[in-house]
């Protein structure tokens, strides 16, 4: 049996109870007393609303499978079914054209084009991976992948294999090339990376160039002379040329690149529903806290991998001194979505007033 503590007409899992307490509320400035009193309010107004909302989808859905039976075995008529599905409501006549607009949405969503996870919130690795996949090494990606072949000594098995990281600094740069291209010659020729007057040149075999569009270099690590990391710009996505010629990459590199990193999962959706199973109070708390710690940015979980323990937190926020000598700073970690519990879905967490 769930352990209950009465919250007004409420019976709430004492799990949730002291989850708002004790980890949720305080620095919020909200009582926990009157957090569960505004709840049981909304409770009241929406939770009927919300049966009557599914009784009409239950009735929609009848209707719709009692006229697939009566025409069981015939030929789909799509103009009846269409007006039928008029007659009964679940289609309504298309209106007017319209516009819309929207303020105050976070460009990850409003402007750029990326990739997105989706991850099971209740795991709590899983979903600081997810959070920190807004940057991921080119490098890594392709020599774990099969994007490179293993033909010709390239083989991805026992340890690091030079002539796969040759081919993965050499496909790395024809990225480049693709994304970023030099004015002339390729990424591949480079054998330095400098800022002089605010822009990127490149030191290349066939002699210095600059970037074909001088606009995507927008920042840099390090000295201008002998920059720790180039920032470059493509399509609202931003990707870092990594420099250590001390490196074991970067020292088989021409100029010193130890990595590619790239701009990947720039929103993620932290999943409640879908790919997870969070059926009762026990479920829900964990879920709840996890995703705090996400908000909060103190999340952190502790594992071993390969017969050492390893502790993984949120990254930081990535800091470039721009080509005018300001400052830029870049979110090191995705944007959260939530995807909550569809308002179909019961469960016991919590009791209302009606039972």
């Amino acid at each position: 049996m769930t352990d209950r503590t009465q919250k007004g007409g409420l019976q709430v899992a004492s799990i949730l109870i002291d989850l708002v307490a004790d980890k949720i509320a305080p620095g919020t400035g909200v009582e926990p007393d009157s957090f569960w009193q505004a709840f049981e309010e909304v409770l009241n107004d929406l939770a009927p609303k919300n049966r009557v909302l599914l009784q009409k989808r239950d009735d929609l859905q009848a209707k719709i499978d009692a006229w697939h039976i009566e025409r069981k075995g015939q030929d789909h008529d799509a103009a009846a079914y269409k007006q039928f599905l008029l007659d009964i409501g679940y289609l309504v006549p298309e209106g007017d054209d319209f516009e819309i607009s929207t303020s105050k949405v976070d460009p990850e969503i409003a402007t750029i084009a990326g990739a997105q996870l989706v991850v099971p919130t209740s795991n709590a690795r899983f979903a600081l991976n997810a959070a920190n996949a807004r940057w991921g090494s080119l490098y890594d990606a392709l020599y774990g992948t099969d994007v490179i072949d293993e033909e010709g000594g390239k083989e991805r098995s026992g340890g690091y294999n030079e002539v796969r990281g040759a081919a993965v600094i050499d496909y790395a740069a024809g990225v480049l090339d693709q994304a970023c291209p030099l004015a002339s010659g390729s990424h591949k020729d480079a054998t330095g990376y400098a800022i002089v007057d605010g822009a990127l040149m490149v030191a290349t075999s066939g002699g210095e160039t600059a970037l074909a569009d001088p606009a995507q270099f927008v920042g840099y690590q390090g000295s201008a002379e002998a920059p720790s990391l180039i920032l470059l710009a493509h399509n609202g996505l931003h990707i870092e040329i990594q420099i250590d010629r001390d490196h074991p990459i970067g020292k088989d590199s021409p100029a010193g690149v130890k990595d590619v990193v790239m701009e990947a999962a720039i929103t993620t959706i932290q999943d409640f529903e879908d790919s997870v199973a969070a059926v009762d109070a026990e479920d829900k708390a964990q879920i709840y806290e996890n995703f705090l710690g996400l908000i909060k940015g103190d999340l952190e979980d502790t594992f071993d991998k390969g017969g050492s323990s390893m502790t993984r937190r949120m990254n930081p926020d990535r800091d470039y001194t721009t080509p005018d000598g300001g400052s830029l700073t870049l979110p090191g970690r995705s944007l959260l979505l939530v995807r909550n519990v569809g308002h179909l879905m019961t469960n016991p967490a919590i009791i209302d007033k009606d039972g």
